[in-house]
């Protein structure tokens, strides 16, 4: 049975849909069969992986009409790599679901049907703490939290882990935390040093050993419509995300590579 992981901020800018494509691509590299779940109305992650976010295969006839999440998922050019897309119709979505029963569930209900069929499902939670992120962390068995290395890192963090804890105490006892992952990191700025240093002495074990560097190659690769690993498998970004979905493998007992060997080096080069 597949893990189900959200990529949630309610912060937007903090690399969300990059961490939900790059994370998913290298999982399916490494042979994991992974379903991306683009639950942001403005579909990002649909057109990040070359897909037209106004076609008629989308996350919302699920949602709102209970459609079997099968007859949308589309594949990808990244190996082992699906995706369930997303419309500008989830805007209103919401408010249709406001007065259905269940309206926390309905994400949930839809991925259990093919929960089963996936190693992993990354779902791509929308800048906000609104019903369709409430829904995504209700369906998740953890969730990963990308924090900027930049001043306002920590702003809004404190609101995003109460309504985790809100989830965790109505909806799903289940949430846990996978980690904290630390954003275009720019190591020539003192003030990227400090917010990791920061984070790191505030959240401690939660914090992903893993820090994603600020790289060129993951801006260009959503225009080309590919995941980091497929656009430039030599690029820091490439190599970050790769150590990304090894790290956390190893949290999920899934892999046998040692500690010392976790740890991808990336050449001066790059």
């Amino acid at each position: 049975m597949g893990k189900i992981i959200a990529i949630a901020n309610q912060k937007g800018g903090v690399g969300k849909t990059t961490t939900s494509i790059n994370l998913s691509g290298c999982l399916g590299v490494l042979e994991y069969k992974t379903l991306i779940v683009d639950a942001d109305p403005q579909a990002n992650a649909t057109s990040g992986v070359g897909l037209d976010p106004q076609s008629s295969k989308n996350i919302y006839e699920c949602l709102i009409n209970g459609a079997d999440p099968s007859d949308f998922i589309v594949s990808t050019d990244n190996p082992n790599m699906d995706i369930l897309p997303s419309h500008i119709d989830l805007v209103g979505a919401e408010l249709e679901m406001i007065n259905l029963p269940n309206r926390e569930h309905m994400l949930k209900f839809s991925l259990e049907k093919i929960k089963d069929k996936y190693d992993f499902i990354i779902i791509d939670c929308s800048p906000s703490l609104g019903l369709i992120t409430v829904n995504s962390l209700t369906a998740a068995d953890s969730v990963i939290i990308p924090v900027q290395c930049e001043y306002y890192a920590l702003e809004g963090l404190g609101k995003l882990l109460n309504t985790i804890k809100i989830v965790q105490g109505r909806l799903n006892t289940n949430l846990a935390i996978e980690g904290i992952l630390l954003t275009m990191y720019d190591t020539r700025l003192r003030l990227a040093n400090q917010v990791v240093e920061e984070v790191k002495m505030h959240f401690q074990e939660i914090v992903f050993d893993t820090v994603i560097h600020r790289n060129t190659k993951l801006g260009e690769a959503p225009s080309y419509g590919e995941t980091i690993i497929m656009h430039d498998a030599a690029s820091k970004g490439s190599v970050n995300y790769l150590n990304l979905a090894r790290e956390l493998l190893q949290k999920n007992d899934l892999t046998k590579i040692a500690n010392n060997d976790k740890k991808i080096k990336i050449s001066n080069e790059l």
